[in-house]
Protein backbone atom coordinates (compact mmCIF):
# COMPACT_ATOMS: atom_id res chain seq x y z
CA UNK A 1 0.00 0.00 0.00
CA UNK A 2 3.16 2.61 0.99
CA UNK A 3 4.01 1.72 -2.71
CA UNK A 4 0.92 2.29 -4.18
CA UNK A 5 0.73 5.71 -2.54
CA UNK A 6 4.22 6.95 -3.55
CA UNK A 7 3.44 6.13 -7.12
CA UNK A 8 0.23 8.28 -6.73
CA UNK A 9 1.90 11.02 -5.33
CA UNK A 10 5.05 11.00 -7.78
CA UNK A 11 1.48 10.94 -10.83
CA UNK A 12 0.54 13.92 -9.07
CA UNK A 13 3.54 15.54 -8.99
CA UNK A 14 3.77 14.51 -13.22
CA UNK A 15 0.57 15.89 -13.80
CA UNK A 16 0.06 19.02 -11.21
CA UNK A 17 1.64 22.04 -11.77
CA UNK A 18 1.12 23.52 -8.86
CA UNK A 19 2.48 20.69 -6.76
CA UNK A 20 5.28 21.84 -4.87
CA UNK A 21 6.45 18.84 -2.81
CA UNK A 22 5.47 15.26 -1.80
CA UNK A 23 4.69 16.46 1.64
CA UNK A 24 2.28 19.02 0.37
CA UNK A 25 0.75 16.48 -1.92
CA UNK A 26 0.58 14.24 1.10
CA UNK A 27 -0.59 16.52 3.72
CA UNK A 28 -3.17 19.14 1.27
CA UNK A 29 -4.07 17.12 -1.61
CA UNK A 30 -7.95 16.05 -0.54
CA UNK A 31 -8.18 13.94 -3.86
CA UNK A 32 -5.44 11.88 -2.56
CA UNK A 33 -7.13 11.84 0.67
CA UNK A 34 -10.30 10.57 -0.54
CA UNK A 35 -8.55 7.78 -2.71
CA UNK A 36 -6.63 6.37 -0.01
CA UNK A 37 -9.84 6.46 2.16
CA UNK A 38 -11.24 4.51 -0.84
CA UNK A 39 -8.90 1.98 -0.61
CA UNK A 40 -9.49 0.98 2.83
CA UNK A 41 -13.02 1.06 2.74
CA UNK A 42 -12.71 -0.87 -0.42
CA UNK A 43 -10.46 -3.95 1.43
CA UNK A 44 -12.85 -3.71 4.38
CA UNK A 45 -15.81 -4.07 2.02
CA UNK A 46 -14.20 -7.13 0.44
CA UNK A 47 -13.25 -8.44 3.40
CA UNK A 48 -17.13 -9.04 5.20
CA UNK A 49 -17.26 -5.18 6.96
CA UNK A 50 -19.85 -3.41 4.11
CA UNK A 51 -21.23 -1.47 7.32
CA UNK A 52 -17.31 -0.38 8.63
CA UNK A 53 -16.56 0.46 5.03
CA UNK A 54 -19.52 2.88 4.45
CA UNK A 55 -18.63 5.00 7.36
CA UNK A 56 -14.79 4.93 5.92
CA UNK A 57 -16.60 6.13 2.80
CA UNK A 58 -18.59 8.53 4.46
CA UNK A 59 -15.86 10.21 6.81
CA UNK A 60 -13.80 10.88 3.76
CA UNK A 61 -16.73 12.53 2.18
CA UNK A 62 -17.24 14.35 4.99
CA UNK A 63 -13.77 15.45 4.85
CA UNK A 64 -12.81 16.11 1.11
CA UNK A 65 -16.37 17.11 -0.28
CA UNK A 66 -15.59 13.42 -3.00
CA UNK A 67 -18.00 10.45 -2.78
CA UNK A 68 -16.64 7.30 -3.71
CA UNK A 69 -18.38 4.03 -3.03
CA UNK A 70 -16.19 1.28 -1.43
CA UNK A 71 -17.83 -1.36 -3.92
CA UNK A 72 -16.16 0.90 -7.11
CA UNK A 73 -13.29 -0.67 -8.57
CA UNK A 74 -10.31 1.65 -9.38
CA UNK A 75 -6.44 1.00 -10.71
CA UNK A 76 -3.83 2.31 -9.70
CA UNK A 77 -2.76 6.01 -10.59
CA UNK A 78 -5.83 7.75 -9.89
CA UNK A 79 -5.48 11.89 -10.07
CA UNK A 80 -8.58 14.00 -8.27
CA UNK A 81 -7.92 17.23 -9.42
CA UNK A 82 -9.21 19.74 -6.55
CA UNK A 83 -12.00 17.18 -6.26
CA UNK A 84 -14.79 18.89 -4.53
CA UNK A 85 -18.34 17.46 -5.63
CA UNK A 86 -16.77 14.36 -7.35
CA UNK A 87 -19.30 11.15 -6.98
CA UNK A 88 -18.21 7.58 -7.89
CA UNK A 89 -20.89 4.97 -8.02
CA UNK A 90 -20.76 1.37 -6.59
CA UNK A 91 -20.52 -0.23 -9.72
CA UNK A 92 -18.00 2.09 -11.59
CA UNK A 93 -14.88 0.59 -12.78
CA UNK A 94 -12.21 2.91 -13.71
CA UNK A 95 -8.57 1.94 -15.11
CA UNK A 96 -5.17 2.93 -14.73
CA UNK A 97 -3.53 6.49 -14.65
CA UNK A 98 -7.23 8.55 -15.06
CA UNK A 99 -7.79 12.42 -14.36
CA UNK A 100 -10.83 13.31 -12.83
CA UNK A 101 -11.65 17.23 -12.00
CA UNK A 102 -13.94 18.93 -9.81
CA UNK A 103 -17.80 17.94 -9.83
CA UNK A 104 -17.62 15.14 -12.17
CA UNK A 105 -20.09 12.11 -11.90
CA UNK A 106 -19.53 9.30 -12.62
CA UNK A 107 -23.36 7.80 -11.77
CA UNK A 108 -26.38 5.72 -13.31
CA UNK A 109 -29.19 6.40 -14.79
CA UNK A 110 -32.32 5.13 -12.35
CA UNK A 111 -32.61 2.61 -9.91
CA UNK A 112 -31.47 -0.48 -12.27
CA UNK A 113 -29.61 -3.84 -10.10
CA UNK A 114 -26.15 -4.75 -10.85
CA UNK A 115 -23.79 -3.12 -13.09
CA UNK A 116 -25.38 0.31 -13.88
CA UNK A 117 -22.15 3.05 -13.61
CA UNK A 118 -20.03 3.75 -15.65
CA UNK A 119 -16.16 1.85 -17.31
CA UNK A 120 -13.57 4.09 -18.15
CA UNK A 121 -10.32 2.65 -19.68
CA UNK A 122 -6.93 3.25 -18.90
CA UNK A 123 -5.57 6.72 -19.10
CA UNK A 124 -9.17 8.78 -19.61
CA UNK A 125 -9.57 12.27 -18.51
CA UNK A 126 -13.18 13.79 -17.38
CA UNK A 127 -13.52 17.95 -17.01
CA UNK A 128 -14.78 19.92 -14.66
CA UNK A 129 -18.63 19.34 -14.06
CA UNK A 130 -18.87 16.51 -16.62
CA UNK A 131 -21.47 13.98 -16.47
CA UNK A 132 -20.93 10.22 -17.17
CA UNK A 133 -24.07 8.35 -16.30
CA UNK A 134 -24.91 4.41 -17.52
CA UNK A 135 -22.95 1.19 -17.54
CA UNK A 136 -21.37 1.62 -20.48
CA UNK A 137 -18.06 1.75 -21.55
CA UNK A 138 -15.28 4.80 -22.01
CA UNK A 139 -12.77 3.76 -23.96
CA UNK A 140 -8.80 3.96 -23.32
CA UNK A 141 -7.08 7.58 -23.70
CA UNK A 142 -10.53 9.06 -24.49
CA UNK A 143 -11.00 12.68 -23.01
CA UNK A 144 -14.63 14.09 -21.56
CA UNK A 145 -14.54 17.82 -21.72
CA UNK A 146 -15.82 20.38 -18.63
CA UNK A 147 -19.67 19.88 -18.62
CA UNK A 148 -19.96 17.15 -20.62
CA UNK A 149 -23.19 15.04 -20.24
CA UNK A 150 -22.30 11.63 -21.90
CA UNK A 151 -25.18 8.82 -22.01
CA UNK A 152 -23.74 6.18 -24.28
CA UNK A 153 -20.32 4.57 -25.52
CA UNK A 154 -17.31 6.63 -26.28
CA UNK A 155 -14.53 4.90 -28.13
CA UNK A 156 -10.53 4.95 -27.26
CA UNK A 157 -8.58 8.30 -27.95
CA UNK A 158 -12.10 10.00 -28.65
CA UNK A 159 -12.68 13.43 -27.47
CA UNK A 160 -16.44 13.96 -26.28
CA UNK A 161 -17.95 16.88 -25.52
CA UNK A 162 -21.36 18.68 -25.32
CA UNK A 163 -24.78 18.03 -23.64
CA UNK A 164 -25.54 15.16 -24.59
CA UNK A 165 -22.15 14.65 -25.48
CA UNK A 166 -21.05 13.82 -28.92
CA UNK A 167 -17.42 12.62 -30.79
CA UNK A 168 -15.30 15.57 -32.07
CA UNK A 169 -11.90 13.88 -32.12
CA UNK A 170 -11.02 10.69 -33.05
CA UNK A 171 -7.98 8.59 -33.82
CA UNK A 172 -5.98 11.43 -33.71
CA UNK A 173 -8.23 13.68 -36.09
CA UNK A 174 -8.13 17.09 -34.37
CA UNK A 175 -11.52 18.89 -34.39
CA UNK A 176 -9.79 22.05 -32.12
CA UNK A 177 -7.44 21.15 -28.73
CA UNK A 178 -9.30 20.42 -25.70
CA UNK A 179 -8.66 22.91 -23.30
CA UNK A 180 -11.83 22.49 -21.55
CA UNK A 181 -12.85 26.12 -22.31
CA UNK A 182 -12.11 26.30 -26.27
CA UNK A 183 -14.18 23.33 -27.59
CA UNK A 184 -16.40 23.25 -29.92
CA UNK A 185 -19.95 22.76 -29.12
CA UNK A 186 -22.20 20.79 -31.58
CA UNK A 187 -25.63 21.90 -30.22
CA UNK A 188 -23.98 25.60 -30.52
CA UNK A 189 -22.96 25.17 -34.10
CA UNK A 190 -26.57 24.04 -34.98
CA UNK A 191 -28.16 26.94 -33.70
CA UNK A 192 -25.83 29.28 -35.63
CA UNK A 193 -26.11 27.57 -38.73
CA UNK A 194 -30.24 27.84 -38.31
CA UNK A 195 -29.61 31.38 -37.67
CA UNK A 196 -27.82 32.38 -40.64
CA UNK A 197 -30.80 30.38 -42.59
CA UNK A 198 -33.63 32.76 -41.10
CA UNK A 199 -31.07 35.36 -42.06
CA UNK A 200 -30.72 34.72 -45.55
CA UNK A 201 -34.70 34.44 -45.40
CA UNK A 202 -35.75 37.39 -44.11
CA UNK A 203 -33.39 38.58 -46.72
CA UNK A 204 -35.28 37.32 -49.53
CA UNK A 205 -38.67 38.86 -48.32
Amino acid sequence: MFKQLKREIDLIRDRDPAARSSVEILLTYSGLHAVVAYRIAHKLLKAGFPTLARIVSQLARFFTGIEIHPGATIGKGLFIDHGMGVVIGETTIIGDDCTLYQGVTLGGTGKDRGKRHPTLGNNVTVGAGAKVLGPFKVGDNAKIAAGAVVLREVPANATAVGIPAHVVKMNGVRVQDLDQIHIPDPVQQELEKIEQRLRRLEKRR
